[in-house]
């Protein structure tokens, strides 16, 4: 196994003399033709496997690849043993085709995939456990704040909306913003750090965070009115059964996040299961709770969100 840090090609561990290094031919870099998925490591053990298998599973139907995920699974789980504790990325690739151009073969040459796996040693540092009603626990980090983003991710078409694809040049893009805005703190009379930026979609609905997806609560019209929110609408850090969760649809953009899948498996024996709803322009100002997650992280609630007129709402 390689030292941490590294990358190493999975695919070509029963090849001794294949090469160590992709190669610039490769379809992930030449045309984005493949997709990730990053895994936390604790005590040696990959957090939430099933719903990362399952994700390998999706995605190389939808792509057409031929992959064993049931192997893979094997060797993820030797390297998760040897890291212990950190972040382990894989990526696979479509393997180099014989024909020029964004076309390949349509035959068994043409679904070979390559397999890269890079083992960071890291700690999860997280403010305390968020513990489900399975058993199991999820990170919950510290309160912070977000912001609205003027930059837009694309809208694709069935099978590529929700995949963890290679193409990810808008949420690029859309981390650039976030980052200006912090280094030049756009955004005063924050009480808490910016740690993530709301993303609208080219239909102009708030879909995603640049590296997470988005759960969040709406007020009544009479609460919003009577200006109690803080009273009736307090954020339980340890119960995520109170109150109504929605999350926006990841039909045609965004991705459907491993972490947003665990929390809608969670909650859909409670009283009150997540409902998948678009979120729009006019619903901001009614907010009352918002929270993003992903797999490494776990949750990160928010105490507020700065909207694109400057307004802030606050939860």
């Amino acid at each position: 196994m390689q030292p941490s840090n590294s990358w190493v090609c999975l695919s070509s561990l029963d090849k001794p003399n294949a090469a160590s290094t992709a190669s610039l031919d490769n379809r992930g870099l030449a045309y984005g033709d493949g997709f990730f998925t990053t895994m936390g490591v604790i005590d040696g053990q990959i957090l939430w496997l099933s719903y990362h298998h399952q994700r390998l599973i999706s995605h190389a139907k939808a792509l057409q690849l031929d992959l064993d995920s049931h192997a893979l699974l094997t060797i993820l789980k030797a390297h998760a043993e040897q890291l212990q504790q950190g972040m382990m990325k894989l990526i696979v690739t479509r393997a180099a085709q014989a024909i020029r151009g964004y076309g390949y073969t349509p035959s068994e040459s043409g679904s070979e995939c390559e397999i890269w796996l890079k083992s960071s040693a890291m700690t999860v540092a997280t403010a305390e456990p968020l513990h489900l009603s399975n058993g199991r626990s999820i990170p919950m980090q510290p309160m912070s704040t977000a912001v609205c983003l003027s930059s837009q991710i694309a809208c694709l078409p069935p099978p590529l909306a929700g995949l963890k694809s290679l193409n990810r040049l808008d949420n690029v893009l859309a981390s650039a913003e976030l980052q200006a805005i912090k280094i030049k703190d756009l955004v005063p009379n924050t009480e808490f750090n910016i740690v993530e930026g709301l993303l609208r979609d080219m239909t102009g609905n708030w879909v995603e965070g640049t590296m997470s997806n988005v759960f969040y609560q709406l007020s009544n019209k009479q609460l919003a009115e009577s200006k109690n929110l803080s009273n009736s609408n307090e954020y339980n850090t340890n119960d995520l059964t109170t109150g109504q969760w929605y999350t926006p649809s990841m039909a045609q953009s965004g991705v459907a996040g491993v972490m947003r899948q665990v929390l809608i498996d969670a909650l859909s024996t409670s009283k009150h299961p997540v409902i998948i709803r678009s979120l729009q322009d006019e619903n901001l100002p009614r907010l009352s709770q918002l929270f993003f997650c992903n797999a490494l992280r776990g949750i990160m609630p928010m105490s507020s969100l700065t909207l694109l007129s400057g307004e802030v709402v606050s939860f």
